[in-house]
């Protein structure tokens, strides 16, 4: 036999390549399921390549154990992220997959599945790919799962990363209609899409369905997988690769004997890739035709060097399909973003860049003992030392941050600390700014904030502008004003690099502005910044008097 499945015991010996930080004792996380399979010509498709659908279904077995393994009761696939196939396995290699559950919700938790290759004759390993997946329970008791504790700092920022990618989950089908808003021009001449049109119908038989009757997840991503491939296959009359698919959710269960029927359609071809669409329904002897799944998968054609091929673009059919013609270039522009998320693997993580991928604007976030803070780096070409007297200034932060409403100075304390008092806009639904004058999400929000500078005390170190909420007598909350608290925040600018970088220490009051730009569903952020540094262009050869911040008896009369 040549599948293993290892799912150790609690007390049998745990892996090296998992270690708490230094000085720990090493250990492995308790829901971690194995499983190593020998590629066989029966696994492999025309290229003697392990077929990817192969792959799906043994990624979701293992997936499953290790849900049901924390959960302690059966779990079936609810949705599966954006998957990116990075290299092929063929026949006579060893796939290695290692699955383990990164955080557990209500009634559901995030499973990671880390797919690895091994040649046993050059004795090699390289990453094949890296999935995140969705179960749910399914106890006829109800309760809630028990939370799951990480231990080392990669399962910390695995579980902080996994609040974040279910946000996207949620929150995907609104995105979708926003970025549906700039509509792309159709190509003029171009191959008709019905002509890449695939219908199949399988018949779900016992050896197709785990141990709770269902078809396999993994299974039905196995039938969508070859009637994508013959799909693609028909525009562009070759052999087509599987890069990656787009995340997707199970809509309802399927059950043995019923009647899969797998239908398959090029929605968009773009220079060297396409999207294929493909839906998948069942059936049961009259009864109307019940939506199990859809998912999207992105195919190349690559020459006899390995090198993408230029491909034909597509033609639409009406109404339906220019549809899915449009909401495959904005799932394209999402692709980018989850993309570079998956990816990382720091403690310092990623999580939201612009769709432009030249963009040198970054945003960081690190949750640590139930605190969230994020960080914001970008490069401007500007002196170290102007750009660090032109930001310590707050009152010419309105000119650049929407977040500034207003910004007024209650007093200088020294030549680097001042007091201010900073009004920003409300809130409206789905972290969207509003005006005071059309207050409609809140309360228009103001801060008593102590803006600190000091200069670099030896070579290599950094400026620094420090921000803090503090309380004063004299400014008692307003009312019509709810009084917001910065808990720490400001710049840090290198003289090396020129590089800008923002923290802040989110508060309640601070997260409605950042939510939609952590959870990498938008570039406010990155416009904002953007614009920080065309200021900073503007003004770096228009020094203010002494770089500082005007006297407090010169804005006596604005308070």
């Amino acid at each position: 036999m040549k599948c293993i499945f290892i799912d150790q015991h609690p007390k049998m010996s745990r892996p090296q390549d998992e270690l708490a930080e230094e000085g720990e004792e090493v250990f492995r996380n308790l829901t971690e399921v194995k499983k190593s399979q020998i590629v066989m010509p029966c696994h492999a498709n025309h290229r003697q390549e392990l077929s990817v659908g192969q792959l799906l279904k043994w990624m979701d077995s293992t997936a499953c154990l290790s849900a049901e393994r924390h959960a302690g009761c059966p779990c079936v696939t609810a949705s599966v992220d954006d998957i990116h196939f990075e290299h092929t396995i063929g026949v006579g290699q060893v796939v290695n997959i290692k699955a383990k559950v990164n955080r557990a919700f209500n009634t559901s938790m995030e499973v990671g599945i880390v797919v690895n290759c091994e040649d046993l004759f050059s004795d090699s390993h390289w990453r094949v790919c890296q999935a995140f997946a969705t179960f749910v329970t399914q106890r006829t008791t109800g309760g809630k799962l028990r939370p799951l504790v990480p231990c080392t700092q990669a399962e910390q920022v695995e579980h902080s990363l996994a609040a974040e990618r279910r946000r996207m989950r949620l929150v995907h089908a609104d995105i979708m209609k926003d970025l549906l808003t700039n509509r792309v021009q159709e190509a003029e001449k171009a191959v008709p899409a019905e002509r890449t049109q695939v219908e199949s119908v399988e018949l779900v038989l016992p050896p197709h369905a785990n141990h709770q009757v269902n078809t396999f997840g993994g299974q039905i991503m196995a039938w969508m997988e070859n009637v994508a491939t013959i799909a693609a296959s028909r525009l562009c009359n070759a052999h087509p690769t599987l890069r990656s698919i787009d995340m997707f959710h199970f809509r309802g269960p399927s059950q043995v004997g019923d009647r899969l029927v797998l239908k398959a359609i090029v929605n968009n071809a773009f220079k060297n890739s396409m999207e294929v669409g493909v839906c998948a329904e069942a059936y049961q002897g009259e009864e109307p035709l019940r939506h199990i799944n859809s998912a999207f998968m992105i195919f190349e054609v690559c020459d006899r060097d390995g090198k993408p091929c230029t491909l034909p673009k597509i033609q639409p059919e009406p109404l339906e399909g220019r549809r899915r013609y449009q909401e495959a270039i904005a799932r394209k522009k999402i692709r980018l973003d989850r993309k570079y998320i998956i990816s990382c693997k720091q403690t310092e993580v990623p999580l939201s860049v612009p769709w432009d991928l030249s963009n040198q604007v970054s945003l960081y976030t690190l949750e640590q003992k139930q605190v969230l803070s994020f960080k914001i780096e970008f490069e401007a070409d500007v002196p170290a030392e102007r750009a660090f007297m032109v930001l310590s200034d707050l009152g010419k932060r309105v000119e650049w941050d929407p977040n500034y409403e207003r910004c007024e100075l209650i007093r200088k304390v020294d030549d680097d600390d001042f007091l201010y008092r900073v009004v920003t806009p409300s809130i409206c639904r789905g972290g969207v700014s509003c005006s005071s004058s059309a207050n409609q999400g809140g309360m228009v929000q103001d801060f008593i904030l102590l803006a600190s500078r000091r200069p670099p005390c030896d070579s290599g170190d950094p400026y620094v502008i420090a921000l803090r909420s503090v309380t004063l007598p004299t400014h008692p909350p307003t009312e019509g004003y709810n009084r917001g608290e910065v808990l720490c925040a400001g710049f840090s600018i290198m003289e090396v690099s020129n590089t800008i970088s923002y923290f802040n220490q989110a508060s309640p009051e601070v997260l409605p502005y950042i939510s939609t730009d952590i959870a990498g569903l938008s570039s406010s952020f990155y416009s904002t910044f953007c614009t920080c540094s065309t200021f900073l262009q503007d003004n770096r050869d228009n020094p203010n008097p002494k770089d500082q911040p005007p006297s407090s008896t010169l804005n006596s009369t604005l308070l």
